[in-house]
């Protein structure tokens, strides 16, 4: 193996006054992190370009290379689960998401208060596919509040969804219920505009009153009653391919992603829901990934030339504005998969970059267009640094554009 590329979802990060004006990155005790760091090169990355705040999938999409039209979120999301989709069947990325009422439409959460456990997500799910609608249609819970939806047929992609949280690299909060819009004047993105806005208010009719949200509202929980979708797509994604890559991933987006760029992917289930505390879910996930990360790249390395590496769970915290948690899990990772990588990289002649696919700041709640620091371990001549945000900022690599950032590291030719 000659390279691994590290992404810690939502590591970028702003000042915070829990912290004393500085980021988790600045407060987070990383000996293993740093040890790379002092024998590397540190830099800064926009990871689409200045001013773009990214979803996930732009983000990962554009640092490997890829146009944004060479996929949508929907398709990447649906080829992460088993469902089987054919070019014109429409997907989409969804989230259970809370809202007042319909009549109202203000949207309370839209996440469900991250407490939907995976068996009340499953009953759902087979609530609503018992939904009567003029076309087939599929949906499927993926972890925790996520989902993803099909619809079978010859649709139109040209949709917006009823979540344009963000949009053209641009952040709105939704506030209020929205209907999906069409995109232009075609006859049949309009048909299509009438089935999902279809599927949808008979979503909210089958949901709001399901015993299982009655039982949620008694217990002083938020109903799951409503669907929020985005990332519409008809067109398989046309990616570039990696194929001598290995991915380790565990999110749909992740694994779909690697999927439609040739890669060898691995796989684990990650652990269900059962209890209220979300928290203790994702550190639950947390080892779970860096213990499946580790075994993966000991089994792989001599069979694949480069390995991307996703860390989904430090994106939470970032949401819900909770910096001593993504300061407690940048810690862990350190503790787990940086110290391997500390020990497993010199050896082995491995280069290793840790980078993140967007800022997530706390104090924001969301995505920003803030550039994401990157560090690239290459065993050059020790210095005294830390990895954090500022410290990239003067670093030699300088200011990188998601798109140049494989090549400048020497792990594209």
């Amino acid at each position: 193996m000659k390279g691994i590329l590290v992404i810690i979802d939502g590591m970028g990060d702003l000042p915070h006054k829990q912290l004393e004006d500085k980021t988790p990155l600045e407060v987070a005790n990383m000996p293993n992190l740093d040890f790379l760091a002092t024998r590397g090169e540190l830099g800064y990355m926009y990871p689409v370009r200045p001013g773009f705040i990214p979803e996930s999938d732009e983000a990962i999409v554009s640092i490997f290379g890829n146009n944004l039209i060479s996929s949508t979120r929907g398709q990447l999301e649906v080829k992460g689960t088993e469902l089987k989709i054919v070019r014109g069947d429409l997907a989409f990325r969804t989230n259970f998401g809370t809202i007042d009422s319909f009549n109202e439409g203000n949207i309370i959460d839209r996440r469900a208060g991250r407490t939907l456990t995976t068996a009340e997500a499953e009953i759902l799910a087979k609530a609503l596919n018992k939904i009567k609608l003029p076309v087939k249609f599929d949906f499927e819970p993926t972890i925790q509040h996520r989902g993803v939806v099909v619809f079978r047929g010859g649709f139109s992609e040209d949709v917006l969804g009823n979540d344009p949280t963000y949009s053209q690299g641009k952040f709105q909060n939704p506030g209020k219920v929205k209907f999906c819009k069409p995109l232009d004047d075609d006859e049949n993105t309009q048909y299509t505009v009438n089935i999902v806005n279809e599927f949808l208010e008979k979503a909210y009719e089958v949901l709001d009153k399901h015993p299982v949200n009655e039982e949620r509202r008694k217990k002083g929980l938020l109903p799951a009653n409503y669907l929020l979708i985005r990332g519409a797509g008809i067109e398989p994604p046309k990616l570039k391919r990696y194929n001598k890559w290995v991915s380790p991933s565990y999110m749909p987006l992740e694994i779909g992603f690697s999927r439609a760029s040739g890669m060898s992917v691995f796989s684990f289930t990650y652990p269900k829901l059962k209890k209220l505390d979300a928290y203790e879910n994702l550190y639950k996930g947390l080892k779970e990934s860096c213990k499946f990360n580790i075994k993966i790249l000991k089994k792989s390395y001599k069979k694949f030339d480069y390995a991307y590496v996703h860390i989904k769970e430090t994106d939470l915290p970032g949401h819900d504005n909770k910096p001593l948690e993504k300061k407690m899990m940048l810690e862990y990772i350190d503790k787990t998969l940086f110290k391997f990588l500390r020990k497993f990289a010199p050896p082995n002649k491995i280069k290793v970059v840790v980078t993140a696919d967007h800022s997530t700041p706390c104090k924001l709640k969301n995505h920003s267009a803030d550039p994401v620091p990157v560090l690239f371990y290459n065993d050059s001549i020790p210095k005294e640094k830390k990895f954090s945000e500022k410290e990239a900022r003067k670093g030699t690599l300088g200011r990188i554009l998601g798109p140049e950032l494989l090549r400048k590291v020497g792990f594209l030719r």
